[in-house]
């Protein structure tokens, strides 16, 4: 094997990393503009977390395409919130049921799910003294509401329009303000002009955390707020979600004359966001508005349906499997099978590197996954194993012997991980179609072990064992018993 030395270094960086990775206290990575934990993710079997029955609003127009585009917005938004592999479920005919692993706060769950996100920045040339959180009425607020009425049915005063209750920080309903000439006040553009958004810090502008969103090339919409944008300069505009003041920051002139000029692509929304409102905001504005009014009629913490018991059962059966395995390759295979086992270990310390880096959630399903692909992992071993066998058998030199079983079985060990793969995607897209997100979870690790075994079954083994016979010398060439011959 060529260049086997540089393959060897390259094999104790990602070990380190791995290693570093894995380790239960490992702080994460804070520095240079990156701010990422790495940690373990729990499944609600593993974890807990919250239950939430969702049923569409009295009167709302219910379709079965209207509810499942309301269970993929749903599905979208928790995701994006970073709660992975949530289970977001049709139950009968108008209800959604939502299991959020890990979250336990009943406010941070609401926030997440249920409101409509109808996000509009709205004309406030001239106006002042109205605090963030205060109801107001629009035009376009109006309009989607005439638009749901029955034909014949008689618009509703402005009066009668209300935000609805909103804990802790308004108990009651508020009626919506007009403006000041009695009208609503003029919507420049909504949510839907928006192609992207995304929670981050930034502390030049005075404001822990932001939303910062980027424009949709072209549209009416967009366009009219370009237009706005340019002029009016040093002008408040209100950003108001679900009838609500979130903020109204001040056109700054940079961006005026960067709108006047063709440039404007996008901007941020400032306010007094914690971490979890920017990234609720963000999921909120970047995956669309729910398309029927959700009310949430049920909401449970639950704990592990596992139990520690269980986890504890489970995991000591996965050590005492994987133990088993590698005394099998050891005593077997002997000489390669300890370059198997090395390579083994390693398997296992990128999986779960990756698990924590990525993050990937640990639910039951996921974790028999990855015990799978230990075994695919052994098995590809085997197989170059066993050719290697039949190429010293025929009195090949144990240079070329090495080479030979390597090469010879490596067709077999890339169609069958192939082959597997594509179950995999059709096992993870099977799950994001029909909202069964376990399958999704054994899919992802499934597969993401059958790419890592690409890497340590053929690349790690084959390097472990050219140093291994480097170093031992001529004894591994003259006594073939220590190959497993």
């Amino acid at each position: 094997m060529r260049g086997y030395r540089l393959w060897l270094a390259i094999i104790i960086l990602v070990a380190a990393s791995s290693i570093w990775m894995s380790l239960p206290d490992n702080p994460g990575i804070h520095f240079g503009g990156l701010d990422r934990d790495i940690e373990v993710v729990k499944g609600l079997d593993l974890e807990g977390g919250s239950r939430v029955l969702l049923q569409a609003a009295p009167g709302a127009e219910v379709e079965d395409a209207t509810m499942d585009q309301a269970r993929r917005n749903v599905e979208r938004r928790v995701n994006g919130l970073g709660v992975t592999e949530a289970v977001v479920q049709r139950q009968g005919s108008d209800r959604i049921i939502v299991e959020l692993p890990g979250v336990k706060e009943q406010q941070v769950a609401f926030d997440a799910i249920k409101s409509t996100g109808l996000l509009e920045f709205v004309d406030f040339s001239g106006v002042s003294g109205i605090t963030e959180g205060t109801c107001i009425l629009t035009d376009r607020q109006v309009e989607l509401t005439t638009a749901r009425l029955a034909e014949g049915e008689a618009a509703p005063d402005y009066n009668a329009y209300t935000c609805p209750a909103d804990l802790p920080d308004h108990p009651t309903e508020d009626v919506a303000q007009l403006a000041s000439n009695g009208q609503p006040y003029s919507t420049v553009m909504t949510g839907a002009g928006l192609a992207d958004a995304r929670a981050q810090t930034n502390n030049q502008i005075g404001s822990d955390w932001i939303v910062y969103f980027v424009l949709k090339d072209g549209g009416d919409e967009v366009a009219s707020f370009v237009d706005y944008v340019a002029a009016n300069s040093n002008q408040p505009m209100a950003i108001v979600l679900d009838g609500r003041l979130l903020s109204a920051p001040v056109i700054q002139p940079g961006l005026s004359q960067s709108a006047q000029a063709g440039t404007m692509d996008g901007g941020y929304i400032t306010g007094r966001f914690t971490r979890d409102d920017a990234r609720i905001l963000a999921a909120q504005l970047k995956y669309g508005a729910l398309p029927v009014p959700l009310e949430i009629i049920a909401f449970d913490t639950i704990g592990p349906s596992l139990g520690k018991i269980s986890v504890d059962r489970s995991i000591r059966a996965g050590v005492i499997g994987v133990i088993t395995v590698l005394l099998f390759m050891l005593i077997y295979y002997r000489v390669p099978g300890i370059a198997a086992d090395l390579a083994l270990l390693l398997f296992a310390v990128i999986n779960y590197a990756l698990f924590k880096f990525v993050p990937i959630t640990l639910s039951l399903p996921a974790i028999t996954g990855f015990l799978i692909s230990i075994g695919t992992a052994v098995d590809g071993n085997i197989l170059i194993f066993e050719r290697l066998k039949e190429e010293l058998r025929a009195g090949r030199s144990m240079d070329r012997a090495v080479e030979a079983g390597f090469e010879r079985a490596w067709t077999s060990i890339r169609d069958s991980n192939i082959s597997t793969i594509i179950i995999c995607l059709i096992l993870y897209f099977f799950g994001n179609a029909f909202g069964a997100s376990a399958v999704q979870g054994f899919a992802i690790t499934l597969g993401l072990g059958l790419l890592i075994n690409l890497f340590t079954a053929v690349i790690v083994t084959r390097t472990f064992l050219h140093t291994i016979i480097l170093l031992a010398g001529d004894q591994l060439r003259t006594n073939h018993r220590l190959m497993g011959v």
